[in-house]
């Protein structure tokens, strides 16, 4: 078994098997010409249950030909231009370089003495961020594992900073965020024990952009009932409809108020790169903390994602120290332990991809291609506007719509979302495109996430037709049931 070891005496063995395992994908990507098979639950879980872990292949070609039908062939790809769902991003070939680079090598991120050029590359890539956010020459930050947990980080940090500033009780603090920010502000809030009421939602407008009116009304309550405003979270780019918050009145409110001004921007982040859209995230200099997610609209594998903040000295909240890793006298060494950041101990080197992919084709390049996605929601929007079939929610601020089917002479809500709900679960089912859905005041919605420059005006017009025909079909066998 030692001839699976990656080390000198395999390197022969090593670099045949991750080329056949290449070529495998290369093949795939080549040939899909749908962004899904359809495969069911049902199908799919006897070919899983199947594989007996106790008894292994031993033949690499073997084993990729079983993953050929477990895994390859009923994969969701989402570098196909139909589609269209989730915030999850074609990936670049650079990006992919670096995986494979950083999965052989094997870094560990957490200490110097495992990682030292991953150390500096992974702080170099977060001052470069700073800068771009223009966060002053204080801030800092470490690589996470999404916007999850980015957002639970700077949190925790906001919390803290506030519990050395105000005594009370943690079950007074309170965050404000919008009620269209995203679940893990809520999630982050009660893991950080600050009780089911912490979150104070505030409403938004019409642009589904929160409503600072609102905002500055909920901070003076809460100053008035002695509670203490531990954190706003204003979004940079929200999950349903790429909404930008008003991040300058946001950031003024927060400095009255001597607030913690949290961005979550791990959609919106691609606009750091971008050519001509960078004046939208105007306002984020003025945050006490970032979420970015490189890997939805810097076009990086995931995982790729960072928490930054204003000042450095704020990340002493998750700094523990451990005699057999990073012990005290380390700082006083000036050794660059990444573990004093993080929330993790053990973690990849993600930021090889990032770093990899602005060494080959620059943050100009990566912004242009965001910068396509959002031109093409812009066209979408136009068609859906201008399409009496459809119902458009919002003018997008980046790359997602909102909207639903309207059946020509049906009036009952209930039954438009029920014609909705089975055109998206007919559609998926067919594999010919896949779209997401969500609910706009209680009622049935499907979504657009555009992040594949690929994607072209005709897809979108190809796509709304089988929605439409899906819904029609359903509402068709209805009205025969029903006679």
């Amino acid at each position: 078994m030692r001839s699976h070891l990656l080390n000198d005496t395999t390197a022969e063995h090593y670099r045949r098997s991750v080329t056949e395992g290449i070529e495998r994908v290369a093949a795939k990507l080549a040939t899909t010409d749908r962004p899904f098979t359809g495969v069911t639950v049902d199908e799919l879980t006897p070919r899983i249950d199947a594989v007996d872990l106790d008894k292994p292949l031993l033949d690499t070609t073997a084993a990729l030909d079983e993953l050929e039908e477990v895994y390859l062939r009923d994969a969701v790809y989402f570098h196909h231009p139909r589609y269209l769902a989730h915030l999850n991003c074609p990936v670049v070939i650079p990006a992919v370089v670096g995986e494979a680079v950083l999965s052989a090598v094997n870094s560990s991120l957490d200490t110097w003495d495992q990682s030292a050029g991953g150390t500096l590359i992974e702080r170099k890539l977060i001052d470069w961020t700073t800068s771009r956010i223009g966060l002053g020459p204080a801030a800092d930050g470490v690589f996470t594992s999404g916007g999850s947990q980015s957002n639970l980080q700077a949190l925790l940090l906001a919390r803290d900073e506030t519990k050395s500033e105000n005594a009370e009780h943690p079950t007074k603090m309170r965050v404000f965020a919008s009620e269209v920010s995203h679940f893990s502000v809520k999630k982050s809030a009660t893991l950080l024990g600050l009780g089911p009421d912490a979150v104070v939602t505030i409403p938004v407008d019409r642009d589904k952009r929160m409503q600072t009116v609102a905002l500055a009304r909920e901070l003076e309550r809460c100053r008035e009932e002695g509670l203490v405003p531990m954190a706003v979270v204003a979004t940079a780019g929200t999950t349903d409809f790429g909404s930008i918050d008003p991040l300058p009145e946001i950031a003024e409110l927060c400095a009255q108020y001597g607030t913690w001004m949290h961005v979550d921007a791990a959609y919106g982040c691609g606009l750091l790169a971008s050519v001509k859209n960078r004046h939208l995230l105007d306002g984020i200099e003025r945050a006490d903390s970032v979420t970015v997610d490189y890997h939805k609209s810097f076009f990086q594998p995931v995982s790729s994602s960072a928490v930054l903040v204003r000042d450095a000295a704020t990340l002493r909240h998750a700094t523990y120290h451990a005699d057999y890793l990073n012990p005290r006298r380390m700082v006083t060494e000036r050794i660059p332990n990444q573990v004093d950041k993080s929330l993790q101990t053990t973690r990849r080197f993600d930021a090889l991809k990032l770093w990899m992919t602005l060494r080959v084709m620059g943050a100009d390049g990566v912004g242009r291609l965001f910068d396509e996605v959002c031109d093409l929601a812009d066209k979408a929007w136009a068609l859906l506007a201008a399409d009496p079939r459809f119902d458009v929610v919002v003018e997008p601020q980046l790359s997602t719509l909102v909207f639903r089917h309207i059946p020509a002479g049906v009036t009952d809500p209930a039954e438009i979302d029920r014609a909705n709900l089975y055109a998206r679960k007919a559609l998926f089912a067919s594999g010919d495109a896949i779209v997401a859905g969500t609910k706009v005041g209680g009622r049935h919605y499907l979504k657009f996430t555009l992040l594949n420059p690929e994607t072209t005006v005709d897809d979108i017009v190809a796509v709304l037709d089988l929605i439409a025909g899906h819904a029609e079909q359903y509402l068709g066998e209805n009205l025969v049931e029903a006679s």
